[in-house]
């Protein structure tokens, strides 16, 4: 193999130096986050900028958690992410596979109009009054049916679909296959990057999503971990929030290690999610959007 040039080498330990750099600046914030959260209270006071802690405590962790109402908004959002991400494959698997196809009437109009979805909506108080007249008001069905599916990630899985070569359908369709069936044993094992990436993205807008959740549920004991977490942050800044799940005499943090400590709750339990879904991400992202 042939030595490389000195500027050749030049070039590689440069981009090894700014990788570096970018690396360092993204896991940097993730390990003041984290370090901050099992600080003890009196050292990150005196040193707040501090990175490695020499006091640790679960001061942050023990406030989050001195209430059982969180375990049971875990389960919630647990529910709500593991449903809401299978209502949001199944129709838009099945609005993809129809629009892939050369051969459907009116392809382009309805195509149109997912396009234009894109770029105008009703907004709040129109999406509102409508999940209030089909009844859907404090219930979990408000969380998962008004964005059963994402415009963008349809027109990526149709451009996944479009990629799955015609013969095979045509194959299946001499052996007296009908389309469900087609897409169920042919199409679908074959975009498994697709459905990995979009099962990631489905289910990450699930687990942070929270807005939602204060808009159409009016239960507390309804709600999702997210917006208890946000009632924390709001109860240790002295704010007006929902108390009547925490003890009042339990010894309050300052309010900048609970939000440390909120941020590793809520992203901790989907941040395992990614090693089991990473090597179909890049493939999936990628092949689905360069055929237009």
């Amino acid at each position: 193999m042939k030595d490389k040039s000195l500027g050749s080498r030049l070039f590689d330990a440069l981009n090894c130096v700014l990788l570096f750099i970018v690396a360092m600046c993204t896991l940097l914030p993730f390990i003041y986050i984290v370090s901050g959260s099992l600080t003890d209270p009196a050292e990150f006071l005196a040193h707040p900028l501090l990175l490695f802690p020499t006091k640790f405590s679960l001061a942050g962790y023990q406030y989050i958690f001195s209430s059982n109402i969180i375990f049971k908004s875990l389960l919630v959002t647990i529910f709500i992410t593991v449903a809401g991400t299978f209502v949001n494959l199944l129709f838009t698997t099945l609005m993809a596979y129809p629009l892939s196809r050369k051969d459907l009437d009116g392809r382009r109009t309805i195509m149109l109009l997912v396009t234009f979805s894109m770029l105008f909506s009703g907004g709040m108080i129109p999406t509102f009054l409508i999940v209030k007249w089909l009844g859907l008001l404090d219930s979990y069905w408000a969380l998962l049916l008004p964005n059963a599916i994402s415009a963008f990630n349809l027109i990526v899985m149709r451009n996944f679909f479009q990629q799955v070569p015609e013969g095979l359908e045509e194959a299946a369709k001499i052996d007296g296959c009908n389309d469900l069936r087609i897409l169920w044993q042919i199409v679908l094992p074959l975009s498994l990057p697709a459905l990995a990436t979009f099962t990631l993205f489905y289910a990450v807008g699930h687990w942070n999503s929270f807005f939602h959740a204060v808009l159409y549920i009016n239960d507390n004991m309804k709600w999702p971990v997210q917006v208890w977490l946000r009632q924390i942050v709001i109860l240790s800044q002295g704010g007006a929030g929902d108390s009547t799940a925490f003890d009042s005499s339990y010894i309050v943090p300052p309010a900048q290690i609970v939000k440390m400590a909120v941020i590793v709750v809520s992203t901790l339990p989907i941040l395992c999610v990614y090693p089991f879904l990473q090597r179909h991400f890049a493939k999936g992202a990628l092949i689905g959007s360069v055929k237009g």
